[in-house]
């Protein structure tokens, strides 16, 4: 009887959440080329020439290759000389960044194109096939597809899932 039990109990501890307080998560399909053309489409832009920012409001959208943020709210900080490229996104309210596999949706999150990552912060849920992880920052390096998340991380596993 002794034997059956444990792998019962085994597979019962699987399929509960899993609490902690750091994971490191594989992205395969959250990756893009950090040199790939931005978009950005919006309901409106304000550009500030003082300090090289434009802020794009209301149903904001931005894909970089396969990957897609979506927003209320962009901020759009340039290279510090160079008013032509890209240094930083600032994404806030109601964040979701999409790939062809995975799906983060957050309060906010900062995206380094120079640096290649993305960092989500507040409730973040990550979504990864039948598996669910949340907690409150996400960070996730573009280049390799390797992320992080941190702040009393939850963890669904779905047996058999991916």
């Amino acid at each position: 009887m002794h034997s059956l039990c444990r792998p019962l109990a085994l597979c019962a501890l699987l399929a509960l959440p899993i609490a902690a307080s750091a994971q490191t998560v594989a992205f395969g399909g959250i990756r893009t080329d950090a040199s790939a053309p931005v978009e950005v489409t919006a309901d409106s832009l304000s550009v500030n020439q003082t300090d090289g920012s434009a802020v794009f409001t209301g149903n904001v959208v931005i894909i970089q290759g396969q990957m897609r943020l979506a927003a209320a709210e962009v901020r759009v900080d340039y290279a510090e000389g160079d008013q032509t490229r890209i240094e930083r996104l600032h994404a806030t309210g109601g964040v979701t960044l999409v790939s062809a596999t995975e799906a983060a949706e957050a309060r906010e999150a900062v995206y380094s194109i120079d640096a290649g990552n993305v960092v989500l912060t507040g409730d973040v849920v990550l979504t990864q096939g039948s598996n669910v992880l949340s907690g409150q920052k996400l960070t996730v390096d573009l280049k390799s597809g390797t992320g992080s998340m941190e702040g009393r991380v939850r963890t669904l596993l779905q047996p058999g899932g991916n």
